[in-house]
């Protein structure tokens, strides 16, 4: 059975940078990424509604520029469920995830970044610059949507964190 991959590939007038496609988000989260439809899904909501299914896999064919901001998306998930392993309330659960989304992270380039084999490295430093804002933007998107989706009762949902330390393709931000 194969992977499933972003919806947003079809698109083709989107900036790419690094091999990241700058796609809209909806968020009030400062940042490059362009603004999306309130009523569409976005990027984030279709890494959320496929994390449990893709992070089986080991291997997985990259079909365009949004399947690698995909694949990003889903490494910053499962090691958000790592944070989360403690079973912190609700309310923790959010501050350690801000946390986590404004803290210090490799780009593709950087020599501690897992996927460097996978990406591009951004062509000047404005790119870098940029690629840095819009992961950024994306990690704390995903802080945000994340504790929403998995939490029940004041309580991590089984059916997520039985996935925290599954690895997909093998990797780790």
């Amino acid at each position: 059975m194969p992977a499933y991959h972003s919806a947003f590939n079809e698109l083709s007038d989107l900036r790419s940078v690094g091999g990241m496609a700058l796609l809209p988000i909806k968020t009030r989260v400062r940042g490059p990424a362009p603004i999306a439809d309130a009523s569409a899904e976005d990027i984030v909501d279709e890494a959320l509604n496929l994390f449990r299914a893709n992070v089986l896999f080991r291997n997985f064919e990259i079909k365009g520029d949004a399947d690698r901001v995909l694949i990003y998306l889903i490494l910053f998930i499962t090691e958000c469920l790592g944070k989360l392993a403690r079973n912190p309330s609700l309310r923790e659960a959010e501050k350690v995830l801000g946390t986590l989304a404004l803290g210090n992270f490799a780009i593709p380039g950087d020599a501690t970044f897992p996927l460097n084999a996978l990406y591009s490295p951004p062509a000047s430093k404005m790119d870098a610059d940029l690629l840095r804002q819009y992961l950024s933007q994306l990690r704390q998107e995903m802080a945000i949507r994340l504790p929403n989706r998995i939490y029940e009762n004041d309580k991590p949902g089984k059916w997520w964190m039985c996935f925290q330390k599954r690895k997909f393709m093998n990797k780790t931000l």
